[in-house]
């Protein structure tokens, strides 16, 4: 779903200016100009991984608050990529990756909290193993 939303928004245009307010607070904080700019392709791919990514590891751990470590940990990368970027002189693109993180993690959070997760599953005790 991650991916759906940011592709949709992306064909609005929204992601551009998302792009854009980005670029506009890096140069508000002091780096200047972006003569280089990302290939769609790497922004797309790293957008899917991200979203797949972050999905299967929040559906595979259990515990609500490692989920939401996951999560958070996964938006912060996201978010402080663009700094790294405007620092190589590139052209902050982290609007589809950021949008498909944020909603990739609210489907998985809410999927896991409504379904009973294998992960959650109690552990045997070697009680268990003997009866």
């Amino acid at each position: 779903m991650g991916l759906i939303v940011a592709g949709g928004l992306g064909a609005l245009g929204f992601l551009a200016r998302l792009d854009v307010w980005a670029e506009g607070v890096l140069v508000a904080g002091g780096l200047d100009g972006f003569p280089k700019s990302l290939p769609t392709w790497i922004v797309w791919g790293a957008t899917v991984l991200i979203a797949c990514g972050l999905s299967a590891a929040m559906l595979g751990v259990p515990c609500v608050w490692r989920r939401l470590v996951l999560w958070i940990s996964t938006l912060a990368l996201v978010i402080f990529w663009a700094p790294v970027l405007g620092l190589a002189a590139h052209a902050p693109t982290i609007a589809a990756p950021l949008v498909a993180a944020l909603w990739s993690g609210i489907c998985a959070l809410v999927y896991a909290h409504n379904h009973r997760m294998p992960v959650d599953e109690p552990l045997p005790t070697p009680a268990d193993a003997q009866s």
